[in-house]
């Protein structure tokens, strides 16, 4: 949720986010008089509360001979109080809903446009060339007995899978290095829950354009989050923190479920866009001050952990058009895929500014004073999907795989993934 403050002071840089986001202005408009409405209706029953009130003491201290007949007018004077509550009750969920159409406001530089618009930053690596014709990841999983897609197709149906062998201890090796990463810039380490209430998903942001990518247990209403995100910003709902001692910062490792809504036909060889897969994220507190230098951290570290596994990537900034509702500003990391001659995403981190905490009430009081909305931002340090970078980067022609320096000791020394025979 933005802040209301600069919806009536400054609504024209609202407006140019909404437009830059592909937006229609009018939904600023919308917002603008459904907040001067719940205002009025919120100035109204104040009015009439503390005439009641006055009425009151006027009442008490009458003589008895008057009584009856100030008591009369007291209960007028409470039925019209009961219905101005209750039409400022209304204008306050309209305006609530009105505000919650809003997007974050786009910070100044992001790119403008949609999806193909984005600006890459830097290339960093080098593409892997091969002297032989690649197999792309699901061949080689197959051929490793690391990736069983037939099986998880007929235990769950279509985009799910099985990792085992190899590609099971290659998973955890991957979460295990990118949770020490974590934990040596500070990150405390959480495993969340994966079903989470209306109201928190609701809070972060995702009931909005894409709520069909969600999977909802509607005899629970619960939904299934697609990232630890949720859970993490929802663990300090309704608090105020202490940021004294600068960030605060969460690495939350949970499996993640998405729908893949409208993403028929595409990737649905492997494992590149499936319903179910693990994810260790980075989720921060702080101040706004200190917001767009924490996001730089954590695309750093997300590069840190890219580079130690020898793969080949870029780094863009993601245009208006192309954020979720809640990032101000987004950063991708995407890795060289061989087989698709392309660069796919692997990373993500979002500055998400104050407003998922405005929606989820983290405050925090700086100097002693006034409480304020935190800022939040998340990141991804490891997923499922990197072992399809992973598998087709450190390839050999004989189908065997060469493990990353960096993982084999979660692996027992093992150097060579060998397909089996």
């Amino acid at each position: 949720m933005i802040d209301p403050a600069l919806l009536r002071d400054n609504p024209d840089v609202i407006r140019q986010s909404q437009v830059a986001r592909g937006h229609s202005a009018d939904t600023v408009d919308e917002a603008i008089e459904a907040d001067k409405s719940r205002r009025a209706a919120i100035s109204r029953f104040e009015e009439l509360r503390a005439e009641q009130n006055a009425f009151g003491k006027k009442v008490a201290a009458a003589p008895k001979d008057e009584k009856a007949e100030l008591v009369a007018q007291a209960k007028g004077l409470a039925e019209g109080v009961k219905a101005a509550q209750a039409d400022a009750t209304a204008a306050e969920e309209v305006a609530d809903k009105a505000m919650r159409r809003i997007e974050n406001i786009v910070i100044d530089g992001v790119p403008a446009g949609g999806e193909k618009d984005f600006v890459v930053l830097r290339h960093v690596g080098e593409v892997p060339s091969f002297d032989f014709e690649p197999r792309d990841h699901l061949e080689l999983g197959e051929m490793l007995g690391a990736i069983d897609m037939e099986r998880g197709a007929k235990v769950s149906g279509a985009r799910f899978y099985f990792l085992r062998g190899v590609g099971a201890r290659l998973e955890i090796a991957l979460m295990t290095h990118a949770l020490n990463t974590a934990l040596k810039y500070g990150f405390v380490p959480l495993i969340t829950p994966t079903l989470v209430r209306p109201d928190i998903m609701a809070g972060t942001g995702f009931l909005g354009e894409h709520a069909d990518e969600i999977y909802h247990l509607d005899d629970d209403d619960l939904y299934l989050v697609g990232t630890s995100e949720v859970a993490l910003a929802g663990y300090h709902k309704d608090e105020i923190l202490d940021l004294a001692g600068g960030p605060m910062r969460y690495a939350g490792w949970s499996t993640c479920y998405r729908r893949e809504a409208g993403s028929h036909g595409k990737d649905t060889r492997g494992i590149i866009r499936v319903h179910q897969f693990n994810k260790l994220e980075m989720f921060v507190y702080t101040t706004p001050e200190e917001a767009e230098a924490e996001h730089l951290r954590l695309v750093q570290w997300q590069e840190e952990m890219l580079q130690s596994l020898g793969l080949a990537y870029r780094v863009i900034d993601v245009a208006a058009g192309d954020l979720g509702s809640s990032a101000a500003r987004k950063y991708d990391i995407e890795a060289w895929v061989p087989t698709q001659d392309a660069f796919r995403e692997l990373t993500s981190t979002s500055n998400c500014t104050t407003y998922q905490s405005r929606r989820l009430d983290i405050r925090y009081r700086p100097d002693g004073g006034k409480t304020t909305p935190v800022a939040t931002l998340n990141g991804t340090l490891a997923t499922t999907r990197w072992i399809v970078a992973l598998l087709e980067t450190h390839q050999q022609a004989d189908g065997s795989v060469v493990v990353p320096e960096v993982l084999r000791p979660y692996l027992g020394g093992l150097e060579k993934f060998e397909p089996l025979s």
